[in-house]
């Protein structure tokens, strides 16, 4: 998911010098809902009958896609990819704010805690918002290298709430991995088509390269990787699940690098060795060692 995810900048980015960014996020829904109603098909995965169910749905549907995919589209016509990609890492944050405070579906452990508050200084370091300061972005003058940026992070603060959504509402009523996918990517994709008129209609210029990124953003990225994450989510909780956002910002740093061209500074390889050990420490894979943690905690 962290590769797929991470890559996603990137062909969000291709995408944008052909087509607006409304039609950036209807296509990745539509294709996503279509290729996950091919699952549904094939494994004869069954609906909810509960209205209520479904209403939950329709929540996740907007604010864990329509409203984070507009988002993230619109900034990158003022951010890079890879600091979309890096925005992006802020997920983990938010989620574990909602699950633990607002939604209280997750109680943190120390470690998590601490794994937590490492991947924040990660974030902060790979950002380096020192190096924005001086000067505007290249990309478009401070306002709207801002505007870019608020709307990355309002976008990690609509998954990190829907993360915590659906293990409050979603995932304790039997509902299978893949029919929550289906109805998260399919409801937002019929919410495009309702929208249609307002977020898709305008002139595209359509070259191979922006057809193949709206293809795989949507059938992989926003179709399959959705189906794997909610599989995760149903085993190892929100907060855990949303730490493959520590992920995204490697991959899309790097290939903002290899691909589009952008410039890697010192303070990114250093913040993405933190961004792992906030993971390892977040998934409980990597442990104190007793004796810090008895004087931590003034142990005998």
């Amino acid at each position: 998911m962290g590769i797929v995810w991470g890559a996603s900048f990137l062909f969000m980015k291709v995408a944008l010098e052909g087509t607006s960014f409304g039609q950036v996020a209807w296509s990745r829904l539509v294709l996503g809902g279509l290729a996950l109603g091919i699952v549904m098909l094939i494994t004869r995965s069954s609906l909810p009958r509960s209205p209520k169910v479904w209403a939950h749905f329709v929540v996740v549907a907007i604010s864990g896609s329509v409203l984070p995919y507009l988002l993230f589209a619109w900034a990158e016509q003022y951010v890079s990819s890879g600091l979309a990609s890096i925005y992006n890492a802020v997920t983990p944050i938010t989620t574990a704010i909602m699950a633990t405070l607002v939604f209280r579906v997750e109680k943190l452990s120390r470690a998590q805690v601490v794994g937590v508050a490492v991947g924040i200084v990660g974030v902060i370091v790979i950002i380096g918002p020192w190096r924005f300061v001086p000067t505007a972005a290249a990309t478009g003058s401070p306002v709207t290298e801002l505007a870019g940026q608020l709307a990355c992070l309002g976008s990690a603060v609509c998954y990190g709430f829907t993360f915590s959504y659906l293990r409050r509402f979603i995932t304790g009523r039997g509902v299978s991995g893949v029919t929550t996918a289906f109805l998260q990517i399919g409801l937002g994709g019929a919410i495009m088509l309702l929208l249609t008129p307002i977020v898709a209609i305008g002139a595209v210029q359509l070259t191979p390269a922006i057809v193949a990124s709206l293809l795989v953003l949507g059938i992989m990225g926003t179709g399959f990787a959705y189906l794997w994450n909610i599989n995760v989510l149903l085993t190892w909780g929100p907060t855990v699940t949303s730490t493959v956002t520590y992920l995204t910002p490697i991959v899309g740093v790097a290939l903002g690098i290899l691909v589009l061209g952008e410039t890697l500074s010192w303070n990114e390889p250093l913040g993405a060795v933190l961004v792992f050990l906030g993971i390892l420490l977040a998934q409980r894979r990597l442990r104190w060692p007793r004796r810090l943690t008895d004087r931590a905690t003034g142990a005998a």
